[in-house]
């Protein structure tokens, strides 16, 4: 059996990798590279721990669970402090816990009492066709009002998607929202009438859902991922083409071997460098503007992808003494609204959420600055940043002081906006598919932007690309 090609070595991949070789399927994994892991990457100096990408796990699907059980690193994970069960969001210049029940929702001061009569109206608020493509700011004014749109979805989408909700879809970027307004006909009564419906699959709702890390970050995850696939990991390997070699195939059927085939068909030949391989299927998981230029044959392009808006992100890790901050810091972090004009988009009190994370004594605040909000201050040089943001974190934590350390990391392409139109190259993918059998597409541009979401696709796309191997291997045998 020839392996399967899997390009792209970050958490979705890694996962795919991972779940096919555990079904006895062979892989080979190209990354572009130096190191596995995507955006996923912790850096360990002098007593200070750092994620430079995503900070936690959230546990909404079993399948999150699993993984861990089987990758033996139960005994390595380490949930969030319960001091860290609270949400802030920045209003008037002050932090205001974010209601996650109906309780909190009555006695917050974060909405007005118009806004929360306003909600009462909801559920009488008229659905839009199914095939409708709403910008993700309209959905919210039409139903819930211009005060949730302002101070719990501009902040949670500008600080947690980097994204703007006047351009980003709700049927595409927020398909469950999409999907409860189309079978309840209100989010308010969907609440109540879907849950059932979600316990039977097994998910947990965000809200309810517990967040997780390891002793060392999540590197742990990749590392050990990497190690479970050894020498499958190709690192330095920017793959250039991939070819379905035709005379494999007509109409979308397999016909016959090549003469040459001495452990079944090989249907695809990957260009990786200098050299090509032959592989039984692709599986594309590598960030979309990356796989735009890979060049495909049959007539099928994947250059539309490049169009797919990615905006930078500046991660900027400050370490103060404690006593320097005035905050109690009792919390996950904190989201800013657009309408508050501060420098950044949110920062998270990371020595709160794990232990491990900062020296004795010392307290370690993560900011997110750019994003669509504001992409030209992310590239500024690492003294502005810290300016900016200490400003920021002067005025709402009351940091006193420069900070005792500091790190920075840029991502020039971040996280992939789901805009309205994003429809056209989910059906271009979905075209390809149909089109080349054996090529399939999973990832953060395909299944959502969540790290969660990209650890399910991973394993959901090993499962359909097993299926597609061992229906293969029957028809070569045959």
């Amino acid at each position: 059996m020839k392996p399967v090609a899997i390009i792209g070595g970050g958490i979705t991949g890694l996962v795919a990798a991972f779940r096919l070789r555990e079904r006895g399927v062979p892989v080979t994994l190209y990354e572009a590279g130096a190191q596995p892991g995507g955006v996923i990457r912790t850096v360990r100096d002098a007593g200070w721990l750092v994620e430079c990408g995503p900070a936690t796990v959230l546990e909404t699907s079993p399948l999150i669970g699993d993984l861990v059980r089987d990758l033996g690193l139960e005994s390595r994970r380490r949930y969030t402090d319960p001091r860290a069960d609270n949400n802030f969001i920045l209003r008037d210049g002050k932090l205001r816990v974010a209601p996650r029940r109906v309780p909190a929702f009555v006695t917050t001061t974060l909405f007005s009492l118009r806004a929360k009569l306003g909600l009462l109206c909801e559920p009488f608020v008229h659905r839009t066709p199914p095939d409708f493509d709403e910008s993700l700011a309209d959905f919210v004014r039409r139903r819930l009002g211009r005060e949730f749109l302002d101070y719990a979805i501009n902040p949670f989408v500008g600080g947690i998607y980097a994204g703007d909700p006047e351009r980003l879809s709700v049927k595409h970027g927020f398909p469950k929202l999409h999907a409860i307004e189309q079978t309840y006909g209100s989010l308010i009564g969907g609440q109540f009438l879907g849950a059932r419906e979600r316990k039977r699959r097994g998910e947990t709702p965000r809200t309810e859902a517990k967040k997780f890390s390891f002793d060392e970050g999540l590197q742990v995850m990749i590392d050990t991922l990497a190690a479970k696939l050894g020498d499958a990991v190709h690192l330095r390997a920017p793959v250039s083409a991939v070819a379905q070699a035709s005379s494999l195939w007509t109409g979308g059927r397999r016909d016959a071997c090549p003469p040459h085939s001495q452990d079944g068909c090989a249907t695809f030949r990957v260009r990786a460098g200098d050299e090509e391989r032959e592989h039984s299927a692709v599986l594309f998981t590598a960030p979309a503007h990356r796989l735009a230029s890979i060049k495909l044959n049959g007539g099928q392009t994947l250059a539309p992808l490049a169009e797919i808006h990615h905006p930078p992100v500046a991660v900027l890790a400050l370490g103060f003494r404690r006593e320097d901050v005035a905050n109690s810091l009792d919390g996950f972090g904190f989201l800013v609204p657009e309408k508050e004009h501060r420098n950044i988009l949110g920062a998270t009190f990371s020595s709160t959420l794990f232990a491990n994370r900062a020296p004795s004594g010392h307290v370690l605040l993560t900011s997110y600055i750019g994003g669509c909000r504001a992409p030209d201050l992310a590239v500024r040089e690492t003294a502005t940043l810290v300016d900016l943001t200490l400003r920021d974190l002067q005025a709402i934590l009351g940091v006193r002081v420069q900070p005792a350390f500091v790190h920075r990391t840029l991502v020039p392409k971040a996280i992939p906006q789901y805009e309205v139109g994003y429809g056209r190259f989910k059906d271009l993918m979905s075209d390809i598919e149909n089109k080349m059998p054996g090529v399939f597409f999973a990832g953060s541009y395909r299944d959502g932007i969540a790290l969660a979401n990209s650890i399910v696709s991973g394993h959901d796309v090993a499962r359909r690309i097993a299926a597609f191997v061992a229906s293969s291997s029957q028809t070569t045998a045959a």
